[in-house]
């Protein structure tokens, strides 16, 4: 029951309060951490081969360190009062999940995309996405704002819960170091083939289960939306596979079904064209009450998604 606790509770708090910026996060030791790694791995190898398997170091230091520090730290804070212990759960779990955070970064640009301020609008879009955004028109910035909503719901909300709910805020804090890994070192790029490897890879097994999770709870949340699930299943179904992710298509095909839009096409990156795979039909064109459905549909998973893994963890641990 205490586990089902947290997770509710955790969520709760972070719909209510996000990541004040007055308070210190972990990603922010975690990208510290993974810096420094990263220097000395690159001081000490120069073989490509060597930074392969140097790349292994990450998962298990990070990941590993991350799940240790916060162990012990919820094992000291209990030694002093459980509900120290408890309190301190609660919040290191919040601190991986980001609901108040995407709903409120995607609702910012689709307010500047109504009043017509395309700059602002481009500016807070760069703020979230790896894409360039300044050359950007109403129907490419709503693209890139749902589909980052839409990815996120996995890696921001219901990765980091499911992980909860098997091991508590250690498992929580453990997953969120392996995504912070990705989005830093996981890059199939020329400079991280090799030494981000392992790193990419592991993100994608601990994204496997709640990617798919995520797909279902959309098409559940299409269904309470009225929204047209249907679609929704079969589009997810058809389009999840052409994403170069083999998680990321999951949730943003079930979007772009349950809304009637088509999503992926041309980005650039610093200056460099990257087409990526159409996932959906494009019954209509792109708008900004898109990104404010999607923020919905984002809301109602993670609501089903919370209430579902409470339930899961109270049988799980009795």
């Amino acid at each position: 029951m205490t586990t089902a606790f947290l997770i509710v509770a955790a969520y709760v708090l972070d719909r209510l309060v996000g990541d004040p910026r007055s308070l210190p996060h972990p990603v922010v030791i975690m990208g510290w951490c993974i810096a420094r790694l990263e220097r000395v791995i690159r001081l000490s190898v120069k073989q490509e081969k060597g930074l392969r398997a140097a790349g292994l170091l990450f998962p298990l230091l990070i990941v590993g360190g991350s799940y240790a520090v916060v162990a012990g730290l919820v094992y000291g804070a209990g030694l002093i009062h459980p509900w120290l212990a408890i309190a301190l759960e609660i919040w290191l779990i919040s601190t991986t999940i980001a609901t108040k955070g995407l709903a409120d970064a995607g609702l910012e640009i689709g307010r500047y995309l109504l009043a017509g301020d395309l700059a602002m609008a481009r500016r807070s879009l760069s703020m979230v996405v790896g894409r360039d955004t300044g050359h950007l028109d109403e129907a490419e910035i709503s693209r890139g704002a749902v589909e980052t909503v839409a990815e996120n719901i996995v890696d921001a909300i219901v990765s980091p819960l499911f992980y909860a709910a098997i091991g508590g805020a250690p498992l929580a804090m453990a997953y969120r170091a392996a995504n912070t890994l990705d989005s830093m070192v996981g890059y199939k790029n020329e400079k991280y083939v090799n030494l981000g490897w392992a790193s990419a890879r592991f993100d994608d097994v601990l994204n496997y289960i709640p990617a798919r999770l995520t797909a279902l709870l959309l098409v559940g949340a299409s269904w309470l939306q009225r929204l047209d699930w249907r679609r929704c299943y079969r589009i997810m179904r058809r389009d999840a596979g052409l994403h170069p992710s083999p998680n990321s298509g999951l949730p943003e095909a079930a979007v772009a079904g349950a809304l009637g839009v088509q999503l992926g096409g041309l980005n650039y990156y610093q200056g460099v064209a990257s087409h990526r795979a159409k996932l959906g039909d494009p019954l209509r064109p792109l708008c900004a009450d898109d990104i404010a459905a999607t923020v919905r549909l984002m809301t109602v998973t993670s609501i089903m998604c919370t209430v579902g893994l409470a339930a899961f963890a109270y049988v799980l641990h009795g």
